[in-house]
């Protein structure tokens, strides 16, 4: 039987037994509407509230600033473009970093259509935002900045910290996506001065269809859905009760776990981090050496980046799954190279070639072992169809 090995964590994760557990009763023993008054409803909303109050202690925030939506691409938008249209009167000038999401930089794309100035803010050759430009960057016309806790690609760490002194000194609201970094390093929104925080459950083992943006007291933004009012007005439409209680769930197994889990899974990756440098030819690594993610490595082979699909491929056959770049990316039809390789000086070549695998909690070091000797057997395959 073909052994199953998954190596791409960053694009979504299994959901944890312990998780399921939580969410089964709330379909058909308590599945009251959080809204309604009677007695159904008041157990849900106590659900409810208890896990808007979990997961804002693992980023230091209050009950009441925790806004549940149905993930990190809404979270995004909804900062972004509540920010925008909430600031209309104070400036029309959006400040983000060159290698963010997908759903940042096409709701920024959208804003732009509609009068608004995007700054984009470029990065060094380890993904690592310039902050002295971000400081020229700011006019009196700005009234965002939007950076990445961690890149989803290369899993470099920004200097959230000194960002937002930054955006603090100039009174300019920040906002981060830390959909990556949530559950996977500590995160303080105080400490770093965030003003929005995106966070999402199914990176951490939760369920599929379930965020939160993190909305500091005092931050005033125009809502993105109309209705009944939920969410303090926020954002309208019934609450997903057994996802948003498997998502409390799921970051508290995260952050009760998160010491010992960061060194596991940075020796899994140092495992094949050593392989790839000390054995094979050509490999090298895409990001920061050291400010990075747990457990994620991107790499390419010089001169082979062209094969990067067919080694996909070859792997998937053999069991193991990868990513070339990330998997929102990967619905881009055109087959463009990676704008987050791009930004850290790899040609339109090179920026082709990023593999980019993720180890999660339930990667074992016979994973790595297994992912390591297919590595053997697939690279001669490709110098064979690369010198023909």
């Amino acid at each position: 039987m073909l052994k199953k090995t998954y190596l791409d964590n960053a694009a979504t994760t299994r959901t944890d037994q312990r998780v399921l557990d939580v969410m089964l009763p709330l379909f058909n023993e308590y599945y009251g509407n959080a809204s309604s008054l009677h007695s159904f409803g008041v157990e849900a909303k106590e659900i409810m509230d208890r896990s808007r109050e979990k997961i804002g202690s693992y980023i230091g925030a209050k009950p009441e600033e925790i806004v549940f939506t149905s993930g990190g691409t809404e979270s995004n938008n909804f900062a972004i473009k509540g920010i925008a249209w909430a600031n209309r009167q104070k400036g029309n000038h959006i400040i983000v970093s060159s290698i963010e999401h997908d759903c940042i930089l096409n709701a920024c794309k959208w804003l732009k259509e509609q009068g608004y100035r995007i700054t984009y803010l470029p990065v060094d050759s380890k993904g690592i935002i310039d902050t002295d430009y971000l400081r020229h960057a700011i006019t009196d016309q700005t009234i965002l900045v939007s950076v990445m806790y961690a890149n989803n690609e290369i899993g470099t760490i920004e200097p959230i910290d000194e960002i937002g002194e930054i955006c603090k000194e100039r009174n300019i609201w920040f906002h981060c996506d830390a959909c990556q970094s949530f559950g996977k390093v500590p995160i303080d929104v105080n400490r770093s001065k965030i003003d929005l925080l995106t966070v999402n459950a199914h990176k951490i083992y939760g369920p599929k269809g379930i965020g939160a943006l993190y909305v500091r007291k005092g931050v005033i933004l125009d809502p993105l859905l109309h209705g009944g009012g939920q969410e303090h007005g926020m954002r309208s439409a019934t609450e997903n009760l057994p996802a948003i209680a498997g998502f409390a769930k799921a970051a508290e197994l995260c952050y009760h776990e998160l010491p010992a889990e960061i060194e596991r899974l940075n020796g899994l990756r140092s495992k094949l981090e050593k392989f790839l440098l000390e054995e094979t030819e050509n490999a090298y690594m895409n990001g920061h050496e050291h400010m990075r993610l747990p457990g994620h490595l991107n790499f390419s082979f010089h001169g082979l980046e062209g094969e990067t699909i067919r080694l996909l491929l070859l792997l998937d056959e053999r069991g193991i799954a990868v990513s070339a770049g990330s998997a929102c990316s990967s619905n881009d039809t055109s087959h463009s190279s990676s704008h987050v390789l791009r930004a850290i000086g790899l040609d339109s070549f090179q920026s082709r070639g990023g593999i980019r695998v993720s180890f999660g909690r339930f990667t074992t070091e016979e994973d790595i072992d297994h992912f390591i000797q297919a590595l053997k057997e697939c690279i001669p395959m490709l110098n064979t169809l690369f010198t023909h």
